[in-house]
């Protein structure tokens, strides 16, 4: 792993006049596919009513999903064929002409073609957004640059309900998606004076097709399981996707065709244990997308409110993650890294504890501060992972796969996280708190994991020094 001294760059030199530009087209990638999700999320049901075909409604967050996680995983390989600036307007491609396809489409089936679009280039807009990062540029800002580009989920968390219930409100849907497109087509526009130019072919590395396959089935299984009514055949579907993992990780182990970097397999490695820590810190996002029922049904409050409500876990990551991103000296890093499971896992057990029936505004409040405070734990840790896994080979061909990955395992530990999210809300049904305890508790055991992988992570990473292969 390369290692460098600290860092005394800042936020002027990352957004001063000679990377303003990169910076804004890097964050303005994750920033557009990030408000696409929650735009979307707010505008369907006005679009619902108007073509139809309810019972297609949660397919649409599932297409979108699965198509995300196949694109993101040929990131590394676009990247090398076509270079930074060729790969982002590669990507933009199809984000813009699935966006265009919403806005047009005459029916749910045109539009659920239209959602799987843009996840091609959603996830491929995630996916290089990092990995492009690692190329355009200098190591010394990459912490503050992955604060950045990380911080636009929190920012489309709060723009993207709030737009799409703006143009939901005026009764025009269709115009949300017309202006995602406008603004794909202006981030395309300015890219080829921000992103490097020079086509970088690192060899041609064969596409690892069995590796592509059974990743693509493992995230279609588990997707779908998240939208079924039925328990029995929820889980059934969970166990088939996690069997279909654990021979993705076979293959991949054994195969001169990888998906991650090889040195994901070494014994000694830190990369396997910081995307294992990554996968750990964004399961826990998967609670926002029911905390505001919880709210209207346990404390009465309104819409907005709960809307709000549910949005305090990505304040809290968003904002830490600026702020932690300032940590440079080396000690001060892992400790970060190891201290954000741990706050993560305090904020969501807590939160489960503070779950009430009839419960007033002063625990309302409450809820807002620990979900904060579990957010807080993601964005402490975050930024110094993601270096972390940037940094942790010198070979240019595994580090952008190293970095393309990152996008990868957050997208796949989100799937996990939302059908098992789905198996507890399910388990306590047909009872709000206990389906809201249910949730909150799982996903605090879950993210106590974190603590030890992140250690592992911290402890393995002097090995990979010693041990370059």
């Amino acid at each position: 792993m390369t290692t460098t001294a600290p860092s005394q760059a800042g936020w002027s030199e990352l957004l001063g006049p000679r990377y303003r530009s990169t910076s804004a087209v890097l964050a303005g990638g994750v920033g557009l596919h990030a408000v696409n999700i929650f735009l979307t999320t707010s505008l369907l049901p006005t679009a619902i009513g108007e073509l139809g075909h309810e019972s297609l409604y949660a397919w649409s967050a599932t297409v979108f999903m699965v198509a995300s996680v196949i694109s993101s995983m040929t990131v590394s390989r676009l990247l090398a064929h076509r270079g930074p600036l060729g790969a982002y307007l590669f990507a933009l491609a199809p984000f813009f002409a699935g966006t265009m396809i919403c806005a047009i489409g005459p029916s749910m089936e045109v539009l659920l073609v239209g959602r799987a679009v843009q996840g091609i280039g959603g996830g491929l807009l995630a996916g290089s957004s990092y990995a492009v990062l690692r190329e355009a540029l200098p190591e010394r800002l990459w912490a503050r640059a992955t604060a950045l580009v990380s911080a636009m989920w929190g920012v489309g968390t709060l723009a993207g309900p709030a737009i799409g219930g703006l143009f939901a409100q005026l009764g025009q849907w269709r115009l949300a998606f017309v202006t995602l497109a406008v603004v794909a087509a202006t981030i395309a526009m300015i890219a080829p004076r921000a992103l490097p130019r020079t086509e970088r072919v690192r060899g041609s590395e064969p596409v690892p097709t069995t590796s592509l396959t059974l990743l693509t089935l493992a995230t279609i299984a588990i997707s779908v399981a998240g939208i079924l009514g039925n328990r029995t055949h929820m889980l059934i579907l969970i166990a088939v996707g996690v069997a279909f993992i654990a021979a993705f990780l076979a293959w991949e182990r054994r195969s001169p065709r990888r998906v991650l970097p090889r040195s994901t397999y070494r014994r000694a490695s830190s990369l396997k244990w910081i995307y294992l820590t990554i996968a750990v810190l964004a399961s826990g996002t998967v609670s926002e997308a029911f905390t505001p029922l919880f709210g209207q049904r346990l404390a009465g409050l309104a819409p907005f409110a709960a809307g709000f409500l549910g949005t305090m876990m990505s304040v809290g990551w968003s904002v830490t993650m600026i702020f932690s991103s300032y940590i440079s000296r080396p000690r001060a890093k892992t400790v970060a890294m190891l201290t954000g499971p741990l706050i993560l896992a305090a904020g969501l057990l807590l939160t489960a504890a503070l779950w009430r029936e009839d419960a007033g505004r002063a625990v309302a409040i409450l809820w807002a501060v620990t979900l904060a405070a579990a957010g807080a734990g993601i964005g402490l840790a975050f930024p110094h992972l993601m270096v972390a896994a940037m940094q942790s080979t010198d070979d240019a061909q595994e580090g952008a796969k190293a970095a393309a990955g990152l996008n990868t395992v957050k997208l796949i530990a989100m799937a996990v996280g939302s059908a098992v999210a789905g198996v507890l809300v399910n388990l306590g049904a047909p009872s709000t708190l206990a389906a809201a305890q249910l949730l909150f508790l799982g996903l605090g055991v879950i993210a106590t994991a974190g603590v030890f992988t992140a250690y592992r992570a911290t402890r393995e990473a002097g090995r990979d020094v010693a041990d370059p292969s």
